[in-house]
């Protein structure tokens, strides 16, 4: 197992959380106009828009690449931050109406009020670090995300999507270390990551800290703070990527769409399976890529539902 009990559980509860807000968020937006102009055309077709979702996917990692060569640490965040502050307010937006019994019909306002409430949200998880924050933010961003694609998709479209996207990661974890390359970029130099991100240390590292603590104290029983951060303290990470998190969102959405709540619900599930068996299978020290194990996971629960419905 690549990380202790406690730590897969924390993720995979984290991603199953993050899936059925997602059910809730995609389903409202069916049936409620998108509001900060991510309402798609109303004329667009779902055989042929994978083929820019795709288009779209490569030309952002394009231009994250080259902007990682030229040092464009401020712009990155800048983006990230405005592709945040709108995500989360998607979700919030969805909130705001679901908790008023009868709001207001047009909500114009009400979206402008999840708009002002995500900027703070969004501040804090691009521009400081704050763990709970952050992982907190990451249960609203998905959903968010998931509510704009799903409405130009069918279900031949996110199955050819998956497959895309699952031999892009196989590719970028295990041939060009890109994924790898990516992450650390984020975390050293962004100093944020686009995922769920536990930092953790192992039981002989927590019987070193203890240690440490012990020999750094002053004579009022305060730990030195200097003197400790000098010590070397190797922290575990645990952290998985928007990606793996935000697909599953959008499949199960799609099949909602087309199916039911209940296909959904097995696609959801099914994810959630084929992630813990990934854990289960990952060992410590190496990179594995999730879309696949997520995407067989996933066909699995897609057959799973059409013998069953």
């Amino acid at each position: 197992m690549k990380h202790n009990l406690k730590i897969t559980v924390i993720l995979i509860l984290l991603f199953l959380i993050t899936q059925i807000i997602g059910l809730f968020v995609v389903n409202f937006y069916q049936s409620s106009q998108i509001p900060y102009g991510m309402e798609p055309p109303s004329d667009i077709n779902p055989q042929t828009s994978i083929i820019s979702i795709l288009f779209a996917f490569a030309l952002a990692i394009t231009l994250f690449f080259i902007l990682t060569r030229i040092n464009a640490e401020k712009f990155i965040r800048l983006w990230f931050f405005a592709v945040t502050v709108i995500a989360i307010g998607l979700t919030i937006n969805f909130v705001i109406i679901s908790i008023l019994k009868n709001p207001p019909n047009p909500y114009e306002y009400l979206s402008i009020i999840a708009l002002i409430l995500a900027i703070p949200l969004a501040y804090f998880k691009i521009f400081r670090k704050n763990i709970l924050i952050h992982n907190f933010t990451e249960l609203l961003i998905y959903p968010g995300i998931a509510a704009v694609f799903v409405p130009i998709l069918n279900v031949l479209g996110i199955i050819l999507l998956l497959l895309a996207i699952s031999l892009y990661d196989i590719w970028a974890v295990w041939h060009s270390k890109f994924m790898q390359n990516m992450a650390k970029y984020q975390i050293d130099k962004l100093k944020f990551f686009t995922g769920f991100f536990i930092p953790y240390a192992g039981s002989e590292m927590k019987n070193k800290i203890k240690l440490l603590k012990q020999k750094y104290k002053n004579k009022s029983g305060r730990v030195r703070e200097a003197a400790f951060a000098k010590a070397k303290i190797k922290i575990n990470l645990a952290i998985l990527g928007g990606g793996d998190i935000v697909f599953p969102i959008i499949t199960a959405g799609v099949f909602f769409k087309y199916a039911g709540l209940i296909p959904a619900l097995i696609i959801t599930v099914s994810a959630t399976i084929g992630l813990l068996f990934l854990f289960i299978l990952a060992r410590k020290g190496k990179f594995y890529p999730a879309m696949p194990f997520l995407t067989i996971a996933m066909y699995l629960g897609m057959m799973l539902s059409w013998l069953i419905f």
